[in-house]
């Protein structure tokens, strides 16, 4: 039930396609090594925004202990999805169909071409955010978030603290 209630939140929230908010982009800009700014600055404004939200609530959660490499997990965690290219109907279409033919099914679909293939990078996210993160020199902390957030927590190779806190501030 958590699952939907956040997919419906961050559906309604993708509506309206604001940015981060200004007072954040100088921070967010002082938490990201430039070639992290770079794959920040291809997410979309409305996944900038859900992203500098839940790295905020990770700060206020974690205090002095939310790390550089930590906020950047927080801020970067969903940047995989731009490689599908899918807009907001898109990934609402991609969602359902995953729930529908199951996640493997919609994995093999990356072998597709069109839409069906887009749909399947989408399913891809994770790995593919962290392939993106690892080239770009990102902290093994960072990379490791980006392949894992949607993994439970029996299979993260982050410390549990850290992963528990980012998963809360992510499902907020």
């Amino acid at each position: 039930m958590a699952g939907a209630v956040h997919l419906t939140k961050r559906f309604f929230g993708s509506l309206l396609p604001l940015d981060a908010p200004r007072r954040d982009l100088e921070w967010i800009g002082e938490q990201l090594i430039d070639a992290e700014i770079d794959i920040w600055r291809s997410m979309s404004r409305v996944d900038r925004r859900h992203a500098a939200g839940v790295a905020r609530r990770v700060e206020r959660a974690m205090g002095h202990e939310a790390t550089r490499p930590v906020l950047a997990a927080a801020l970067l965690h969903d940047c995989g999805k731009t490689v599908s290219g899918l807009g907001t109907y898109g990934r609402v279409i991609a969602t359902l169909s995953v729930k529908a033919a199951g996640h493997e099914h919609a994995v093999a679909w990356r072998e597709t071409s069109g839409f069906t293939r887009r749909v399947g990078l989408y399913v891809l996210h994770p790995e593919l955010g962290a392939d993106l993160l690892g080239m770009a020199g990102s902290a093994p902390l960072t990379v490791a978030w980006a392949r894992e957030h949607h993994l439970p927590p029996e299979q993260w190779t982050v410390p549990l603290e850290v992963g528990q806190v980012l998963k809360e501030a992510d499902d907020d």
